[in-house]
């Protein structure tokens, strides 16, 4: 037999029949020979075998994961509290600390320590990494921070432990609450701001810069840039919490406060450890902000005020970019009056209660709810709804807004931008109560017609005429050049072409004549809106004679919206002169003026 085949032979049990009966015999190769029964024998004894090993096996585990587990639970239990804390979900955070932490320190007191934290941090986010092996009583998370002051920056958050296993706790003390901190460290920093920005107007007319913000065009920064003062109360937590220092001026009105964030920059400073360096940043300036404002317009705008009180907005339609803002055109509320006629059209037109072949009878007032509504001094109007709208009838257009209803009034007038906060800082926000809160009939009659608790800023009125400008399509006022243009559909194009073309009656031979420029097509609504009853003394609670020393009655307040051209409009317009009158009389021919100033204006 050659070596190959000896060599296999000794590597297999053979079995040779009726060689031998008890424990087998060695052939002269050195093959191993076993009997039947011994083979069998073997056999069994190698199937009892099996199942213990593998019992064995399984045992070894299930010993190694048992041993591990108390490990594996802690650090479960420590990387929860971590990811608790990115999410800033300092509530839950306090549920894991143990009994001894929860004596030491009250939740609110807990929450306002981790806040404090992440304010003078200017912490943004945080990124949680490993979770090391416990030493002694602290297990390590490794953790990237973002903030933004003081950059980007790795660290290590040692979370104090007790206990052991799934039932290890929190062991909190004060230096758990921002990474690095060391036992008796406070987190504190030293924050400066840099230089201010210029702010600029559309053409790059320099409207503030420097120190002293000067201008060169000062009549005009003069109404719209704003002033620099110490931070308001209202506002400490965020700027604080932006790094700014707390001596720092800020932009407290107008352009200032509207682009305070881009006009600051980056502030820069250094955030300690007690006395040791964590991160450290330099301020960084930001660059010049060009706004949407036009010098020629906003003189205009300017002028028209002629000192007196109110306030004068304009917008370009396409785009929403505000051209002027002058007096309290964005920051002060007061009743529209009849413009807000223009949003009761709108709510009838799209409820089908009118159209253009509605009539009403002419009558000098309304009765709704047993009360005598009246149109501006007692004048008689009505007919077609066109008339009506173009001579402002109260004794219309309250009792259709009875018959809108107030859920349906209010739902027109948020669509076209009442009840929302406006995008531009330190403006207004214009009101109308819910339709649960508004009131009867009689209530909704008066906020249909622009009185009751209805107020409005000019810089919303503007817009209103410019939605009706872009055929429904309500454009977002901003004033960064080069903002995307935004819009909000408030109502179908068939509608706002019906309300434009009463718009038109209005400026052609009703009641704002006043703004009608030759050869161009002005769309407009007048608005004079009492500042007392406009029940008559008849219709009254009887009451006492009034005091010879009583105040004159106040003068109602004056508005007029507007744009033009009317097919292709280029600017809308809106004017406000407190108690100075009939709209048509005072507030129209002031935004003629704007108006002019817009169509001449280089796009």
């Amino acid at each position: 037999m050659g070596g190959g085949e000896c060599s296999a032979a000794r590597r297999r049990m053979i079995y040779a029949p009726g060689a031998v009966e008890d424990g087998g015999r060695t052939d002269a190769q050195g093959a191993r020979h076993y009997s039947r029964a011994e083979v069998v024998r073997r056999r069994r004894l190698l199937l009892r075998a099996v199942p213990l090993v593998v019992l064995a096996l399984i045992a070894l585990v299930v010993g190694l994961l048992v041993a591990g587990s108390p490990g594996r639970a802690e650090r479960r239990t420590v990387e929860r509290f971590a990811t608790l804390w990115a999410q800033g979900d300092y509530g839950d955070m306090y549920t894991l600390l143990d009994a001894a932490a929860r004596a030491r320190i009250a939740p609110a007191a807990f929450d306002e320590a981790y806040r404090a934290a992440s304010e003078t941090a200017t912490l943004r986010d945080v990124e949680i990494g490993r979770v090391g092996k416990r030493h002694d009583d602290a297990i390590p998370v490794a953790v990237t921070v973002r903030t933004r002051v003081f950059g980007t920056f790795h660290a290590v958050l040692d979370v104090p432990v007790s206990g052991s296993g799934d039932a290890m706790r929190i062991a909190w003390r004060p230096q758990t609450v921002f990474p690095g901190l060391q036992p008796r460290e406070r987190l504190t920093r030293t924050t400066e701001l840099p230089p201010r920005a210029a702010l600029l107007a559309r053409d790059g007319t320099v409207l503030a810069a420097g120190a002293g913000r000067t201008s060169q065009a000062q009549d005009v920064s003069d109404q719209i840039v704003g002033q620099l003062g110490p931070i308001p109360a209202d506002r400490q937590g965020a700027l604080r919490a932006s790094g700014y220092p707390e001596d720092a001026l800020v932009g407290t009105s107008g352009l200032e406060r509207a682009f305070e964030y881009d006009l600051a920059g980056r502030p820069g400073g250094t955030l300690l450890a007690g006395g040791r360096v964590l991160a450290r940043t330099r301020p960084r300036p930001a660059r010049a902000v060009r706004t949407t404002l036009d010098v020629g317009v906003e003189r205009a705008a300017i002028a028209a005020l002629a000192g007196r009180y109110g306030g004068i907005a304009a917008i370009v339609p396409q785009t929403g970019e505000i051209l002027a803002l002058a007096g309290v055109a964005f920051s002060a509320l007061q009743p529209p009056g009849s413009t807000f006629k223009v949003i009761t059209l709108t709510g009838a037109l799209e409820s089908h209660l009118a159209d253009a072949r509605s009539t009403y009878p002419i009558q000098d007032a309304a009765v709704i709810d047993g009360v005598t509504l009246q149109n501006a001094n007692g004048e008689y109007c009505g007919g077609t709804l066109e008339q009506a709208f173009a001579h402002s009838c109260n004794s219309v257009f309250a009792p259709l807004g009875a018959q809108l209803g107030a859920r349906r009034l209010v739902d027109v007038a948020e669509r076209y931008g009442f009840d929302e906060q406006p995008a531009i800082p330190g403006a207004a926000e214009s009101t109308i109560p819910s339709a649960r809160e508004i009131g009867d009939d009689l209530a909704v009659g008066s906020s249909a017609i622009g009185q009751g608790l209805v107020q409005a800023t000019t810089l919303q009125m503007t817009d209103v005429a410019a939605t009706i400008a872009m055929r429904g399509r309500r454009p977002q006022p901003t004033l960064r050049l080069g903002d995307e243009p935004r819009f909000v559909r408030v109502t179908r194009r068939s509608v706002a072409r019906e309300v434009a073309r009463m718009m038109l009656a209005v400026v052609r031979y009703g009641t704002g004549t006043a703004a009608a420029i030759a050869g161009v097509e002005v769309a407009g609504k007048t608005g004079t809106a009492e500042l007392e009853s406009t029940v008559p003394p008849d219709d009254r609670t009887p009451q006492d004679p009034p005091r010879p020393d009583a105040p004159p009655p106040l003068k109602p307040d004056a508005w007029f919206v507007a744009y033009a051209p009317e097919r292709r409009p280029r600017i809308a317009v809106g004017a406000l002169l407190v108690e100075a009158g009939a709209g048509g009389d005072v507030a129209a021919p002031a935004a003629r003026g704007v108006l002019l100033a817009g169509l001449q204006r280089r796009r």
